[in-house]
């Protein structure tokens, strides 16, 4: 999801209600100590109190290899009293994977122990210090030691994406797998992986044993997901299995102006098109215009629909 869920569409999606916490797309850390306008610009949420428009958390996320080097950066960035600091071992990309980063640190579980162990050490002791990682890099016979070192090294909370590297984002996720990792800690587990539906939830919860769910593209093709989960936990709620075109057309407005303060014109079109591309999974309206914006990349032209759609709602009231 790195480049489309970002601060602009976590501010949307957010406000789709249903979202307990958000973590930051990762920020990489190498050889040196990040100075604040790094966290600034990745989590602009910081100007904040560390929160989106409606509320909710944002939880920055590091991603290295380098024990003392993430432990400093940590030490900074505590400076700065985020809600949490989150650890990346979960990146399948191979970028970031011949470098050390993401779960290639999960064939060194004694390295990813070292990791968390400093930079739980290096943070106050009211920042929580979480993870996230895959069921292993090739294959899923490390994950158990993975997790244990994880949580015995300090974490306070793991996420557990129910596929290896090696499996990168193709289906099914192995959600069963999960619960052997939760059998084996002391920490909360959160599950994650190939939640589309919240029938893909319920199933998840019920093969992982996890009541809590880390959500990432099944929530930007459906961004009503979240609540709609939150619904069937609270029988005094009707669930509510997607938002209507109507009611999302006001986001994607959202969502525009807000991507045209940040973006130079060439790009705008192309960030709007990518979340289109989830959204017509769901919504046959969203086809549409992706369709029709597909081979555009004249900002004017987005501009110019936006103000047809708000002159018919006008005329219809």
């Amino acid at each position: 999801m790195e480049g489309l869920l970002d601060f602009v569409l976590r501010d949307i999606l957010t406000r789709a209600g249903g979202v307990d916490r958000c973590v930051s797309e990762f920020i990489r850390v190498t050889n040196t100590v990040l100075p604040d306008r790094v966290y600034q610009r990745v989590v602009p949420e910081i100007f904040n109190g560390w929160r989106t428009s409606s509320g909710v958390p944002v939880r920055p996320q590091l991603l290295g290899s380098d024990v003392a080097c993430l432990a400093d950066n940590a030490a900074s960035l505590a400076r700065l009293n985020p809600p949490g600091i989150d650890l990346n071992f979960g990146c399948p990309a191979k970028v970031v994977n011949r470098h050390g980063g993401g779960a290639a640190l999960l064939d060194e579980p004694e390295l990813v122990a070292q990791i968390v162990a400093a930079v739980r050490r290096a943070v106050p002791a009211h920042i929580p210090v979480s993870a996230k990682m895959r069921l292993g890099f090739k294959d899923d016979s490390r994950a158990e030691e993975c997790a244990l070192a994880i949580a015995q090294s300090g974490a306070s909370e793991l996420v557990v994406h129910a596929r290896t590297q090696a499996h990168g984002y193709r289906p099914p996720a192995y959600w069963e797998r999960i619960a052997d990792v939760r059998a084996v800690v002391n920490i909360p587990v959160i599950a994650n992986g190939e939640i589309w539906t919240v029938q893909d939830a319920a199933r998840c919860r019920e093969l992982s044993g996890c009541d809590a769910l880390m959500l990432g593209r099944g929530m930007v093709q459906n961004p009503a997901l979240a609540r709609t989960i939150h619904a069937l936990d609270d029988a005094e709620q009707q669930p509510t299995q997607v938002l209507d075109w109507a009611s999302l057309l006001p986001l994607i407005n959202d969502y525009w102006a807000l991507v045209s303060k940040r973006l130079d014109k060439k790009s705008r079109t192309g960030r709007l098109k990518q979340w289109l591309n989830f959204l017509r999974r769901t919504y046959p309206e969203a086809e549409t215009v992706y369709q029709d914006f597909r081979t555009c990349n004249d900002p004017t032209m987005v501009d110019m629909w936006l103000r047809g759609i708000q002159l018919n709602a006008q005329k219809s009231l």
